[in-house]
């Protein structure tokens, strides 16, 4: 659980004001003028009863009658379409501000860097781009329609009353003052567990994730049960706070009825002894009567806000929390000139920590352009740690890494990865379709296009598309095989064509006959860029130009496969696990 301190009420409104909701300030004003509008129709219907009691029912005049009652169906009929309006602006706003708060959390958590990813699943994002979001929603719905509607209704009722009798008025609302400190108790109480539940389901939208990504793993592994169990006792937690949080909210609007009956018994008392003594009519009473019994309901509506908007406030406060978060991996003031041409990639001593952890312990190697360069070598050697350096999704601790002679770090992100493409052992897709999945946010001509696709050897498989390739991929590719994702992930470099390639693992989780395929195209991606493999399966990095074999976070051997045979060693030793007694 979240050890910050919270954020004032004030603070958290006056951040989401600035940012989200004061460019709509129209709308909350037209919305505003009909809920006065509203409200002020609410009032006059109680200023009616008195000549409908004294003027109608006990003048027993039938001309008053007529106009009583047109003015009283003119005034529902006008609060009537107040509603409707006010409800139809609020709700554009709502949607639009909301909307602007989810696209900006979503820009700002693809920019933040790995280390924060890492630290939290995608479940729990989505939580806070969805649930938290949809919370602070009824800042909008149910506290502007309160503090508009309900606080103008409530302020013209109050004065109906006054101007009927002052001292009546007084007297109903003895009960304000008993209210306070409870109030404010209930309010923090239910603050409190609305963030809790927010966590909460943040968890459980984890777990959820976790289970529908590894459906697979947990059938084969029978792990349905026991995620079950897991997920249950999320929920249990969270059916807790739930109601916790609820009899909170409900607690504020019950406060409102204890005082309202205290002040109803007084106003019963006081006034009922008025009318029997003539001091008042039956019409002036019925008029109080109703905009205090008017009045009440509002004035309870209002309570129950607060304990909505303390329910919005954790909301609010866990995106403002969010998108406060700096990214630390930013682009430097004055950013370099990006390399001309194909680039060479030099390592020199570099070192880095994850944490205490140290994972490259000053590694030393050249890429040198336009060739292929391998790295090889047991698990947890440093090798993916190296494309990661490359392409800045972290900064070493100490070293200095060169790119055409330029360090990343002194290029703009956006440089930096326009140079680069990736090929990784799991394929990205999205459900689009084939040609979307390829072309992303490129403008690619057909020409290009049937060229990559023909390189890639996307071409073998279009046919038997439904589609061809207009055919949606499905969830994160699954409606193609292993080898075809691969073909569609080397389609996407081909078309970005860029002087420098990353092959990570890119034909380890295939077939044979998928891998040689994939292979083929690979080496067709290849030519004339500056390429660096990785590859646990040797048979496929013995052609490289350069064999860089990592150990323990460092380069220990440099050279070709038959060179480095000839040596002995760490690769020798890694090419007998895999091949046996033969080598060549």
């Amino acid at each position: 659980m979240s050890t910050k301190k919270e954020d004032s009420s004030w603070v958290l409104f006056t951040w989401l004001w600035t940012g989200y909701l004061k460019k709509y300030v129209w709308y909350l004003a037209a919305a505003m003028g009909f809920m006065m509008f509203e409200g002020a129709m609410t009032a006059s219907f109680s200023v009616m009863m008195k000549p409908l009691f004294d003027d109608v029912f006990l003048g027993s005049n039938a001309d008053a009658l007529v106009w009583v009652g047109l003015a009283v169906l003119g005034i529902f009929v006008a609060r009537g379409l107040a509603s409707l309006a006010h409800k139809i602006i609020l709700t554009s706003a709502s949607q639009r501000s909301m909307a602007d708060i989810r696209n900006d959390m979503v820009d700002h958590l693809m920019r933040l860097d790995a280390d924060f990813h890492s630290d939290r699943g995608p479940g729990n994002l989505i939580q806070r781009v969805e649930g938290d979001v949809g919370a602070i929603a009824k800042v909008w719905r149910t506290l502007v329609t309160g503090a508009g509607r309900d606080a103008v209704t409530f302020v013209a009722l109050l004065g109906v009353a006054f101007w009927s009798d002052w001292r009546w008025t007084l007297i109903a609302l003895v009960g304000v003052p008993l209210m306070i400190g409870p109030a404010s108790y209930l309010q923090k109480f239910v603050r409190t567990n609305a963030r809790k539940n927010r966590e909460i389901s943040a968890s459980q939208s984890t777990r959820l994730n976790e289970i529908f990504h590894g459906i697979m793993p947990v059938k084969l592994n029978q792990l349905e049960r026991y995620q079950s169990k897991q997920y249950q006792k999320l929920q249990k937690i969270r059916i807790r706070t739930e109601v916790r949080s609820a009899a909170g909210s409900a607690s504020l609007p019950t406060l409102i009825d204890v005082m309202s009956g205290l002040g109803f018994f007084g106003i019963l008392y006081f006034a009922g002894g008025e009318i029997l003594e003539g001091k008042k009519t039956v019409g002036e009473f019925m008029t109080f009567f109703t905009a205090i019994g008017m009045m009440f309901e509002p004035l309870r509506r209002l309570g129950a806000v607060s304990g909505a908007w303390q329910i919005a406030a954790a909301g609010i406060e866990r995106v403002k929390d969010l998108l406060e978060t700096p990214s630390h991996l930013i682009d430097p003031p004055k950013p370099a000139d990006a390399p001309d041409g194909l680039p060479s990639v030099s390592l020199d001593d570099v070192r880095l920590n994850y944490e205490e952890t140290e994972v490259l312990r000053g590694l030393n190697f050249v890429a040198e352009a336009g060739k292929t360069t391998a790295l090889v070598g047991p698990s947890g050697a440093g090798k993916s740690t190296v494309f990661h350096l490359l392409t800045r999704l972290v900064d070493p601790s100490s070293g200095r890494i060169e790119i055409g002679g330029v360090s990343p770090s002194d290029l703009s992100l956006h440089d930096l990865r326009s140079m680069i493409s990736v090929v990784s052992q799991e394929a990205m897709l999205f459900d689009e379709s084939l040609r979307e999945n390829i072309v992303l946010d490129q403008d690619v001509s057909d020409e290009r296009l049937q060229a990559a696709l023909e390189a890639a050897h996307i071409t073998s498989f279009l046919p038997k598309l439904a589609n061809g390739i207009e055919t949606r991929v499905g969830p994160r590719g699954s409606n193609l095989s292993g080898g075809q994702r691969q073909r569609v992930a080397i389609a996407r470099a081909l078309l970005r064509d860029t002087p420098i390639l990353l092959l990570d693992e890119a034909t380890s989780a295939l077939d044979v006959q998928s891998e040689a395929v994939v292979q083929s195209a690979l080496d067709k991606l290849a030519e004339g860029r500056t390429t660096l493999v990785i590859a646990h399966r040797l048979s496929t990095v013995r052609n490289a130009d350069k064999i860089v074999v990592m150990d323990a976070g460092r380069a220990v051997q440099e050279g070709s496969h038959d060179a480095l045979l000839a040596k002995g060693g760490v690769y020798a030793d890694l090419c007998r696990l895999q091949f046996g007694g033969s080598t060549t």
